[in-house]
């Protein structure tokens, strides 16, 4: 019996491999990691490193600066192209919006492809954003700083601030659509125009924070943050104030900076870029034109096969193309 079966064992061992090496699809061999003294790049596509490079040591400098701290650490950083490898790097939610993320208990950053993905920033913003929030959770340890803060701190090192920012800030203040600071948190869970307006907020309580007080103050908040103390704690420690009154005093410079007279000016700006912009196209589009009209009429001149008048053999005597005027 034993012996009517070995065929059969030895078919079925045999089959996979033999299958397997007709139909198996090719598996395209992932880059190996590259490794600097503070950051292990892991990407789809290797020239993106020297963006990755000259970036993050930029950032990592300013961080040292704003956060005395001494970033001792290695991040990892990756772009991938395979969406399902980019969620399995984070562990968790995401918002169909978002571009990347860091994942501070792996000490990681992932960052879609530009190769593949439309971003909406460019990789150079994404690498300083996400590498800042590596950093704070660092910084602050088994405890994290309030949301705004550190997508504050991150807009700030990546200096992503730019006019639709502005105007964000400047509708949100006409229609009273500001975010409460403590809202923030839920960010993730926000659609995209409250979500701008909620970043460019973040933005706009770190400078306030940094320029109304100084950055002894924030560090202070931040060890009061790493010792697990309450944000009010961490506030009245830092500015004097728990968190409905610095909230309360964000609030009065929002007021102040953006109103109807900003969303006037915004949008005048706006219309004034696009009139140029139109006038200059059409001033470009009459050049073509003309060029092209001038050199027709050269070639014309040159290939002219109107032979019916004139003296070839005087052809200075009489004018080819007007006889009658002689």
């Amino acid at each position: 019996m034993w012996k009517r079966l070995i065929p059969f064992v030895c078919l079925a061992l045999i089959t996979p491999v033999f299958v397997g090496s007709v139909y198996a699809v090719p598996v395209m061999k992932r880059p190996e990691p590259v490794v600097r003294e503070h950051f292990v790049y892991d990407f789809d596509n290797p020239a993106f490193i020297p963006i990755a490079d000259t970036t993050l040591k930029i950032a990592r400098q300013q961080l040292i600066d704003l956060l005395q701290d001494s970033l001792d650490y290695k991040a990892k950083i990756h772009i991938v192209e395979d969406l399902d490898y980019f969620r399995s790097l984070i562990r968790g939610r995401f918002p169909d919006w978002g571009a990347a993320a860091a994942y501070p208990p792996r000490e990681l950053i992932a960052i879609k492809s530009p190769d593949r993905y439309n971003l909406g920033k460019s990789l150079p913003e994404l690498l300083a954003h996400e590498y800042s929030h590596l950093v704070l959770a660092k910084r602050t340890g088994f405890y994290q700083a309030p949301r705004w803060f550190s997508e504050g701190v991150a807009m700030l090192i990546s200096t992503e601030w730019s006019w639709s920012d502005n105007l964000a800030m400047s509708k949100a203040a006409v229609f009273g659509s500001f975010v409460k600071l403590s809202d923030i948190e839920i960010v993730n869970r926000f659609n995209d125009d409250r979500a701008r307006v909620a970043y460019a907020e973040s933005y706009l309580a770190v400078k306030y924070f940094y320029n109304s007080y100084d950055r002894r103050a924030v560090n202070i908040f931040l060890d009061e943050i790493a010792r697990d103390a309450s944000i009010d704690e961490a506030l009245m420690a830092s500015v004097g104030s728990d968190y409905k009154g610095f909230e309360d005093e964000f609030n009065m410079y929002l007021k102040k900076h953006y109103n109807i007279v900003t969303l006037f000016t915004d949008t005048m700006w706006f219309w004034l870029g696009l009139a140029i912009l139109l006038v200059v196209g059409s001033f470009m589009s009459y050049r073509r034109r003309r060029e092209y009209y001038k050199k027709w009429e050269q070639d014309e001149q040159l290939h002219s096969t109107d032979f019916d008048y004139g003296d070839p053999d005087n052809p200075e005597v009489l004018d080819d193309d007007e006889p009658w005027r002689h």
